[in-house]
């Protein structure tokens, strides 16, 4: 639901005014009216009151006693009888509260009134305006009187108008004396209506006695003083009249009829003559003498106008109100009154009103006034809507139990059952009545074979199914004979039998809802499910968002139903969450319809609304469970050990996951062995680390105590701001200061007010945002600066911003250069701090990149600090290189041995993260939750990501099931198939490195230079249907791959434990490689054209296969040169499509792969890491140059290159034959990833495959798998395997299936952007273009990674994305569709509503005018969307578009 001018001021007033705000949510999946006020408050006000929200079905009055403060809490709701029912048990002790409850109705009042008789003040509000102002008089009086008042207002409309007081007098007005007279105004106590005892002018009392014939009683008369005064501070803020009662219409001595109106005003402008309007916006206290003052001498008859539609007796309050005035006036002429049901005001005109005075007088019966809006029916096709997020479970349940599944409260029985079908109660009541008949079953079943009546076979059949009727298989198929055989059998229990025989089947029975059940226990359907002793699963899904659980009310305690079902014993109980390990949802929910009783399954799925993208459920259910917030466990009382905790990450979290989380620290105090499974001994090395750190800082201490202090904060995503702060700090020191050096959310405000001068350094994220380790010290600066406070104070400062002023040509886009440095600039001196220094600013497009303005800034700095004539004896030492690092590794063992060993730690040292990469391990962490753990003030979440070396891509079947159980045993149950055909296994820890490793080993595999410095996997095409000419180059690729593998024994001592004989009397040699390495990787690809499946231009050496007139292998081309990586911003780095050299023979083409190497080895750059690939040497050295080079280590020249073609470079999906006979299938799968979930369960799949398997399976370059070398006799179980497990599913269209990903987040360290996670979010909305314009099934490549190093090899693709930060991307056009193009930059930062609005037009276009056979990336180049890149050195030549469509340049 949409907020309207009502709603959100009313929440504005609330918000502003409470310290405590609580707010009841609808029905999923509506949305608070009041949620975007409170959310934009929460972000702009002074004023922090505790929010809290109440799901919809929760009980606020819990909340609302539970959070009193003494001074003022607000709720916020739309009324509806469930919150009303679940206020009533509250209401009591709520009415002596200071507490205002704001309930928007829409045309019935029924559902608020029900409160009144017990709430001290109710108001009420028809206007938007009229609510602003009752929002601001409830909250007053609710604070001074100390006492409840309810506040009824109506949703209104959109297009109302009012005048809303400023914040910064809205808590002066609450705080400020209670006046002792009437305001002095325009508006005065007479024309207030609330003082005195003239109203309009004539009168008061009915015919014309004074009021004080009638008294009220004492309570309500100062009660009623209590609000007039009140009234007073309200008008004297607002400067608008407040009336408790307003009439309109006739003059005292004409009005024969007074309406009272008790709902919203009735819109015409007069009322009809004879006729007087009274309306009420006091509700309560209302003393009769008031309504007997609104009635004239003149009255004959009264009409009280309720907008009430569903009271539950038979007069309505207002009515008897009016009534018991009128009749206790001492009067002898008393009017006549009448109730009357008010429907829909704006309806109503005045001859309605003249035919109401008609009928009224007529004597007909019951009244009404206005349209009434009848409530809606749910209609047989009407169910509930069930959230799509929570979709995820019941399909999981539907797939484990299908045929048997049994939702006791499934939406679809709202139809039959009524709207209390879905409630744990009448779910749970269902459970117990369908058991109670299959007992009945039983006995009737045994009855008939008491009897004697049926046949021997018969007889058999019902022994078999009392034996097995609890089996889920063999109940379901012995049912279906029994009902078969007992129809044609007389008598009453065969008969009942019959009855009875949708019990035959074991069903698995499942109540499921949503974490609101968890609310109160002890009264809950959740708890008689838990005690009741039946055999039903109750699934509860919480949503609560990690991100969000501060904001929850603490006093929930949903997160101990866990505990609490433990507790009774004979529960079974799982927490999981199938966003962190769908392996462990789908073994607890077996375990649970194992159990035989109850079972608890508590389902984390953190959102908000339907509209949260499944990549922040993930985010945040990662968060969860890493923090403890969300612990995976199984409880199941009848085993031995009843206790598993499934969270590997918490276990690694030691003592703080059991102190952080109460139910699992009580399960360890009731099973202490859990404690010491869980919490080990921290160890001697982190004493002496401990002491260390102390002694270096007592001399620190000692060395400093007279040295000038100085702080250096840094905010870095990249590294570059932290590497120039490190620089900057270590001078200091060397100049004699006193220096700190920290990331700027490693400290808070208060911290860095106690320093004397701070100098801060940072560079831009996204568009113009601090980086991640910034954002909560900059947050506070603004939140410090909204609030007009200067905490900064005496502080000196200066700033230093590093960014690039390319990264944002349009000119509207120009202030986001540097905008993170300037935006702290001008902050820090807004709060208070004083600028010693100008800012400084460093710009990547520089001569010098970001060095050229920080040579100019930093003399300065030293100046400011009165140490620029110091002189610096010491040279600064020189920075460690990866050269330095590789030189002395004693080949490449460094200290790795050593690193395995420190438990105190998740990482290994820099050095050694930099040697692992030979070993083919990379050392990450988990990016999703980096933010979250700095928080908390632990290390990051450190893992390794491990690559096997597999040449060709091709493996046996036997060696994919030990990386399938490698990936479950020491990864994150998944694992990646690259773009260099292998394996690559994520989350590993550090003490699983070496087993992982050793399991690879065992299957006759290595990770030996699947990274590092050296020669990389080698690639070869897949091509199954050539069977001969794939096993030549498999064997050439294999020949190379071992050629060029380093000689090192480190590998096999670190991690196989195979020591060198006789200690160091033997020394390790690199023949091909040195001490050195190699400048850069070394990347080796062999193809067979057609098909360029491996994008042979993308590597540094290529052998295109040629092949002779009989099909046989008769040498290759080779290539030289290709390579992707490229850095943002640095226009001396460029992705180059490799150049042919020449020709070779099968055996010298490990030789020429060889001496290219060597000429790479000995003339690549090692002063720059970013200009060392092979392809910058030969641009450098010139191609002749280098070809020479080369063909004067081989020793003769290469001979010239033979013609061949390329047409693609994606897999052909499907099956095909081999030349051979046997049988291939190429299988799609999304990005690489090989992982179960719901409804796609290719891991298993494919394991089940690999089990019974005779042949191979291929890797593809494209991330794909193909299952090779079939027999025929294996055929037919392949496909029945295939499309059981949906692995046979081609049917997606063909951008789907030409597109690629890297890993990027949340493992990768060097993503700035979503990747894998992300391109098939975007591809979902890209392809319904495509389908729009006839295009589903042609093929367009589009590629995206994460970062620009190009690892999905992006730059040769037709569409390319190419990540900068999260959100933003680099979006490039024009590569050739078989690989031998690059592309080039179209724009240069676009997000995902950019993308779709260019390519809309442009796939439009490409539809219509597009040649026959012409792909897209010629077509962007032929139209003139952009200009075709010729070579690696002129990338960036015509950048941005052609003509018309070149984006603006500022």
């Amino acid at each position: 639901m949409s907020s309207t001018p009502s709603t959100s001021s009313v929440a504005r007033i609330a918000y502003l005014s409470s310290d405590v705000l609580v707010s009841s949510l609808p029905p999923f999946p509506s949305t608070s009216p009041y949620a975007e006020t409170i959310t934009s408050l929460s972000d702009a006000s002074r004023h922090r009151p505790i929010v809290l929200s109440v799901l919809n079905g929760g009980d606020p009055g819990a909340t609302l006693l539970r959070n009193r403060t003494g001074k003022l809490v607000s709720y916020l709701a739309l009324a509806n009888p469930q919150l009303v029912t679940r206020l009533v048990p509250h209401i009591t002790e709520l009415s002596s509260l200071p507490v205002v409850l704001h309930l928007a109705v829409r045309d019935d009042l029924s559902d608020a009134l029900i409160l009144r008789p017990s709430i001290p003040f109710v108001l009420h509000s028809s206007t938007a305006q009229q609510a602003h102002d009752n929002s601001l008089l409830a909250s007053r009086l609710a604070r001074t009187e100390k006492k409840a008042v309810l506040h009824i207002f109506y949703v209104g409309e959109s297009t109302e108008t009012l005048d809303e007081v400023q914040e910064g007098r809205i808590q002066p007005f609450l705080l400020s004396e209670v006046p002792r007279s009437p305001p002095r105004s325009p508006f005065n106590a007479q024309a207030n209506g609330v003082n005195g005892h003239g109203l309009n002018g004539f009168a008061n009392g009915v015919n014309g006695h004074p009021e004080e014939l009638l008294e009220s009683d004492s309570i309500t008369t100062d009660m009623y003083k209590s609000y007039e005064t009140t009234t007073w501070s309200t008008v004297a803020l607002t400067r608008r009249p407040i009336r408790p009662i307003i009439q309109r219409g006739s003059s005292p001595s004409s009005s024969h009829t007074v309406i009272f109106v008790f709902g919203r005003q009735l819109t015409f402008s007069e009322a009809p003559e004879g006729v007087s309007l009274v309306s009420a916006s006091l509700f309560s206290p209302l003393p009769p003498s008031k309504l007997l003052s609104a009635i004239p001498p003149s009255a004959e008859r009264v009409i009280v106008l309720e907008q009430i539609q569903k009271w539950p007796v038979k007069f309505t309050p207002f009515y008897l109100e009016v009534v018991s005035a009128v009749q206790n006036a001492h009067t002898e002429i008393k009017p006549a009154v009448y109730p009357c049901v008010l429907g829909h005001p704006d309806t109503v005109k005045q001859v309605d009103v003249l035919k109401l005075v008609q009928q009224a007088s007529s004597g007909v019966a019951p009244l009404h006034l206005g349209s009434i809006v009848e409530p809606p029916h749910v209609s047989s096709a009407e169910v509930p809507h069930v959230p799509k997020h929570e979709l995820s479970y019941t399909k999981i349940l539907s797939k484990l139990f299908e045929g048997r599944l049994e939702i006791e409260n499934s939406p679809f029985l709202v139809a039959s059952e009524g709207s209390e079908a879905t409630t744990p109660e009448f779910a749970l009541g269902r459970v117990r009545g369908e058991l109670e008949e299959r007992k009945e079953l039983v006995s009737a079943v045994q009855e008939l074979l008491d009897s004697g009546d049926i046949t021997s076979d018969v007889h058999a059949l019902l022994s078999k199914w009392m034996i097995s009727r609890d089996d889920p298989v063999k109940s379901r198929a012995l049912g279906a004979e029994v009902v078969t055989e007992l129809e044609g059998i007389k008598g009453p229990a065969a008969a009942k039998v019959l009855a009875f025989k949708h019990h035959l089947s074991a069903l698995s029975r499942w109540i499921i809802g949503s974490d609101i059940w968890a609310y109160d226990l002890g009264a809950s359907g959740l708890h008689h499910a838990i005690a009741s002793g039946l055999n039903v699963n109750v699934l509860v899904v919480d949503t609560t968002p990690y991100s969000a659980r501060h904001t929850a009310d603490p006093h929930r305690r949903k997160q101990d139903v866990g505990l609490y079902a433990m507790n009774h014993g004979d529960v079974y109980v799982a927490s999981v969450a199938v966003y962190s390990s769908y392996a462990q949802v789908l073994q607890a929910l077996v375990e649970a319809d194992k159990f035989n009783g109850p079972s608890v399954v508590l389902a984390y799925l953190p959102y908000v609304s339907e509209d949260v993208a499944a990549l922040e459920v993930l985010k945040e259910t990662k968060n969860a469970v890493d923090a403890g917030y969300w612990p995976l466990y199984r409880w199941d009382p009848s085993k031995e050990e009843p206790f598993v905790l499934d969270s590997d990450a918490v276990k690694n979290d030691l003592q703080a996951f059991l102190d952080r989380q109460n139910h699992i620290s009580q399960l360890v105090r009731s099973k202490p062995e859990l404690a010491s499974e869980l919490v080990g001994s921290l160890g001697e090395s982190l004493k002496e680390a401990r002491r260390k750190k102390a002694l270096k800082a007592y001399e620190d201490l000692l060395g400093n105590i007279d040295a000038p202090p100085l702080l250096v904060l840094y905010a870095s995503d990249g590294g570059k701001a932290e590497k120039v702060a490190k620089r900057l700090a270590g001078r200091g020191k060397a100049r004699g200061l006193s220096t700190d050096m920290k990331s700027m959310d490693a400290v808070s405000v208060e911290d860095v007010k106690e320093e004397g001068i701070v100098v801060f350094i940072t560079s831009v994220a996204g568009q113009g945002e601090f980086p991640q380790n910034g954002r909560t010290f900059v947050k506070a600066l603004n939140a410090a600066a909204a609030r007009g406070e200067k905490p900064l104070e005496g502080l000196k400062f200066s700033v230093f911003g590093m960014g690039d002023s390319h990264y944002w040509p349009r000119p509207e886009d120009a202030h986001y250069y540097n905008k993170a440095g300037k935006d702290l600039d001008a902050r820090l001196e807004q709060v208070g701090a004083q600028r010693v220094l100008q800012l400084g600013l460093g710009d990547d497009q520089d001569a010098d990149g970001p060095e050229t303005g920080y040579k100019i800034w930093e003399p300065l700095v030293w100046k400011a600090l009165g140490v620029d004539a110091v002189e610096v004896k010491e040279a600064e030492p020189e920075p460690i290189t990866n050269e330095h690092i590789k030189v002395a590794s004693n080949y490449l063992r460094g200290t790795i041995a050593e690193g395995l060993e420190d438990k105190t730690t998740g990482s290994l040292s820099p050095a050694d993260t930099q040697l692992t990469k030979f070993h083919g391990i990379y050392q990450q962490d988990d990016r999703d939750i980096r933010d979250e753990r700095e928080v908390q003030g632990v290390e990051p979440a450190y893992q390794f990501m491990i690559r096997v070396r597999m040449p060709g891509g091709v493996c046996r079947p036997d060696q994919w099931l030990q990386m399938d159980q490698i990936a479950d045993e020491h990864g994150n149950g998944t694992f990646k198939i690259t773009t260099r055909q292998t394996f690559q296994f994520h989350g590993i820890i550090k003490r699983h490195l070496k087993p992982a490793i050793q399991d690879i080993n065992r299957a006759l595999l290595d990770t030996l230079a699947a990274c590092g410095d050296v020669n990389r996997n080698v690639l070869c095409s897949a091509v199954p249907s050539l069977s001969r000419l794939h096993a030549e180059i498999y064997e050439f690729a294999k020949g190379v791959s071992e050629h060029l593998l380093p000689r090192t024994t480190a590998y096999h001592e670190i991690w196989l434990d195979k020591k060198l004989v006789a200690g160091d009397a033997l020394k390790d040699a690199e023949p091909l490689y040195g001490e050195f390495y190699l400048p850069r990787k070394y990347k080796v690809a062999v193809a067979v054209p057609p098909t360029n499946d491996v994008d042979i231009f993308a590597n540094d050496v290529g052998f295109i296969a040629i092949v002779d007139g009989k099909g046989r292998l008769a040498g290759f081309n080779v290539t030289a040169g290709g390579g992707m990586g490229v850095t943002h911003g640095n226009k001396k780095t460029y992705p180059r499509a490799a150049d042919v050299l020449g020709f070779c023979t099968v055996e010298q083409g490990k030789i020429v792969a060889e001496k290219i190497m060597l000429v790479q080895r000995d003339n690549g750059n090692r002063a720059d890491r970013k200009n060392a690939r092979l392809k910058y040497t030969i641009d450098r050295m010139g191609l002749d140059v280098f070809k020479d080079e080369v063909e004067k280590l081989l020793g003769y020249k290469l001979a010239p290159a033979r013609p061949y073609s390329f047409d693609r470079n994606i897999d052909d999906f499907g099956w095909a034959t081999g030349e051979d006979g046997k049988h291939h299938f190429t299988l799609f799968i999304e990005n690489g990833r090989i992982q179960d979930e719901p409804n796609r369960d290719f891991k298993t799949g494919l394991r089940e495959i690999a089990k019974i398997h005779k042949g191979t399976f291929r890797l593809t370059a494209n991330q794909h798998v193909v299952i090779s070398d079939i027999p025929s006799s294996e055929l037919e179980t392949i496909k029945d395997l295939l499309a059981k497990y949906k692995l046979d599913n081609l049917s997606h269209s063909g951008l789907r299936l030409s597109s690629s990903a890297c890993v990027a987040f949340p493992t990768c360290g060097l993503a700035m952007a979503e990747s894998e996670r992300y391109l098939p979010v975007l591809i979902d909305k890209v392809e319904k273009i495509c389908e729009e314009n006839g295009l589903r099934n042609d093929s367009i490549v589009m590629r995206m990674t994460g970062c620009p190093n190009g690892c999905a090899r992006p730059y040769l693709a037709e569409v390319a994305f190419v990540g900068k930060a999260p959100g933003t991307y680099l979006m490039l056009l024009g590569g050739g569709y078989y690989g031998q193009r690059l592309n080039k930059i179209y724009r240069e930062s676009v997000t995902e509503p950019d993308i779709l609005a260019i390519l809309k037009p442009m796939i439009k276009h490409y539809a219509l005018e597009r040649l026959e056979g012409e792909h897209f990336g010629d077509f962007v180049i032929r139209t003139g969307y952009i200009a075709p890149t010729t070579s690696g050195k002129e990338w960036y030549d015509h950048m941005g578009g052609e003509g018309q469509h070149r984006e603006i340049m500022a």
